[in-house]
């Protein structure tokens, strides 16, 4: 725990899910999925409390067997399609802070990252310090740059794809470019309940992850490449 900070660890974790059934409790290397981002947030120094807000019994049960708090069942209005992320986690403040605990930071950990570890989570936690941050979000760096990418007509004509500035130009010439990886993000509780976003026009940073530990299990297929890697460390 930040000396005189609580940081209050959300993992959300709903029973339905369209592409994968059962996903946050499926087998990956031989624990379900969600168990990997319970042990992983266990083993912090920073996290004060790890709760799952879940609407599964199922999903409940497995993360009290792996050390998660489980003390309230998300509720319908927040476990459909329409429900943000944002809003899942204001539910779980509100929970708590009804119990008479309060925290500086709400850490956001989706359990379909299951290759983020206790170091990544410690490592964001440290910029967070370091930069005296009021956001911090994991980041990888995109495989494939965006300034390749286009919008196509209806006929799937390439004939103007491809911008007149990048023709000829080498994929190492490009400038790097990162976005969101979904594994942590970090908030200021207080900005978050005003601003109802995880990340500010001031004073964010991003914590870079590698492309390998920045899997996100949403096909079969995540799942397979997750296993060699699992089964590779």
């Amino acid at each position: 725990m930040i000396i005189n900070k609580r940081i209050l660890a959300i993992i959300p974790a709903r029973g339905g899910s369209k592409r994968l059934p059962g996903k946050n409790i499926m087998n990956l290397a031989g624990k379900p999925l969600i168990a990997w981002t319970i042990e992983a947030a266990k083993q912090s120094k920073y996290i004060t409390d790890i709760v799952v807000s879940t609407d599964d019994d199922e999903i409940a049960k497995i993360s009290k067997e792996y050390g998660a708090e489980v003390p309230f069942v998300r509720p319908d209005y927040l476990s459909n399609d329409t429900a943000t992320s944002v809003d899942v986690v204001k539910h779980s403040i509100d929970f708590y802070k009804q119990m008479g605990k309060e925290y500086s930071y709400i850490m956001l950990l989706q359990p379909t990252s299951p290759l983020r570890t206790v170091e990544d989570i410690n490592g964001a936690v440290e910029l967070l310090l370091e930069k005296k941050a009021d956001s911090v979000i994991s980041m990888c760096e995109c495989k494939h740059s965006p300034l390749w990418t286009n919008i196509l007509p209806e006929d799937n004509s390439i004939n103007n794809f491809e911008r007149d500035e990048l023709k000829n130009v080498r994929s190492q010439d490009l400038p790097t470019y990162y976005q969101y990886n979904g594994a942590i993000y970090i908030t200021q509780v207080d900005r978050l309940l005003e601003e109802k976003m995880f990340s500010f026009n001031t004073n964010s940073y991003a914590y870079l992850m590698s492309n390998e530990r920045s899997i996100d299990i949403d096909t079969n297929i995540d799942k397979m490449i997750a296993e060699i890697i699992l089964g590779e460390g």
